[in-house]
């Protein structure tokens, strides 16, 4: 449990965005994004409306997931500060990738298109240091596994509840982090401005 759980986590965002992409879609299909263009309004109000709720659900869900956690015996020793810390990199981490979902629903021709446009992502925990170590991969594959963004998040949160330093993890993870947002924020709004214009 106390392994499992810090690679639990950001599976758990991975697959939340994913209703973002599909929500996004539908408000482009059904033409709520030309009511609110005619309104006095940022044009970007309704994407950051869109990101920041999927920001509170997401971490409603991974407030879930440690509850249930702690009711089947997980327990750390961490102090409020380390728990500040996880929920800050997952909160990261869940902007990060709602961004990229929001790029996934603008650009989908499909319903179905823009709810799968989440697999890849999800795919990458399973890739990583979440469920065992990079030591025990094929050299291949840890070569993929320690060079990706999930496995510096999940050893930054394993280290922190654990009560480990965190090296240079959280900086890798941090970068990661930062790099993904601005990126996939820039081409939303590329992206958003040439549907809307």
């Amino acid at each position: 449990m106390d392994y499992l759980l810090p690679g639990v986590l950001p599976l758990t965002v991975a697959m939340g965005i994913s209703y973002t992409a599909f929500r996004l879609f539908a408000d482009m299909k059904n033409g709520i994004f030309d009511r609110f263009q005619s309104m006095p309004t940022a044009r970007s109000s309704v994407l950051w409306a869109h990101v920041l709720t999927a920001l509170v659900a997401n971490m409603a869900s991974l407030a879930v997931v440690v509850l249930v956690a702690l009711a089947m015996g997980f327990r750390s020793g961490a102090g409020v500060a380390a728990w500040l810390a996880v929920a800050g990199i997952l909160a990261l981490f869940t902007l990060t990738l709602t961004w990229v979902a929001v790029i996934a629903g603008l650009t989908a021709k499909t319903m179905d298109g823009a709810s799968a446009s989440a697999y890849p992502i999800v795919f990458l925990p399973f890739i990583s240091s979440a469920f065992v170590p990079t030591g025990t991969m094929p050299a291949p594959v840890r070569a993929f596994a320690d060079n990706q963004p999930v496995t510096s998040i999940v050893d930054t949160i394993r280290a922190l509840l654990a009560q480990q330093p965190v090296s240079g993890d959280i900086w890798t993870a941090l970068a990661w982090c930062a790099g993904i947002l601005v990126t996939a924020y820039a081409l939303a709004m590329l992206v958003y401005r040439r549907k809307t214009a």
